[in-house]
Order: C-alpha cells, then sequence, then structure tokens
C-alpha cells in the first residue's frame, strides 16, 4: 500500500522529498503541501522514516 501524509501533521520541511528514490513526493503549489503519487510510491518506508513530524503513514496502518 502506498505511503499518505497527513496534512494536519505536515510542516512542509521537505524531508521526505528529498529522500524518496522514486521521486514519488511532489510539492503541490495549489494546496501549498508535499504529496505522494501512489503510482510512483513502492512502499519503501523512507519518507516515513525522516519525517520529523510522524505525519506519514502506510495506507495499512
Amino acid at each position: 500500500m502506498p505511503y499518505q501524509i497527513t496534512t494536519s501533521l505536515c510542516a512542509n520541511s521537505g524531508l521526505c522529498f528529498q529522500e524518496c528514490p522514486m521521486d514519488a513526493i511532489q510539492f503541490d503549489k495549489n494546496s501549498d503541501r508535499y504529496v505522494i503519487d501512489p503510482d510512483l510510491c513502492t512502499d519503501c518506508g523512507s519518507c516515513a522514516d525522516v519525517c520529523p513530524e510522524g505525519a506519514i503513514t502506510g495506507l495499512e496502518e
């Protein structure tokens, strides 16, 4: 299951964006937030590991 960002917890640090090896995380200018493309996410968990706010979780959690 792809990971998702809980926007209410996200501080927009960009650490997840920098860490993603698949370029599945992009900054959405319309919402002013980082978003994860579920079609590109490989569930590696790298983004969740570096998130200082704990805002990234797997959909199964």
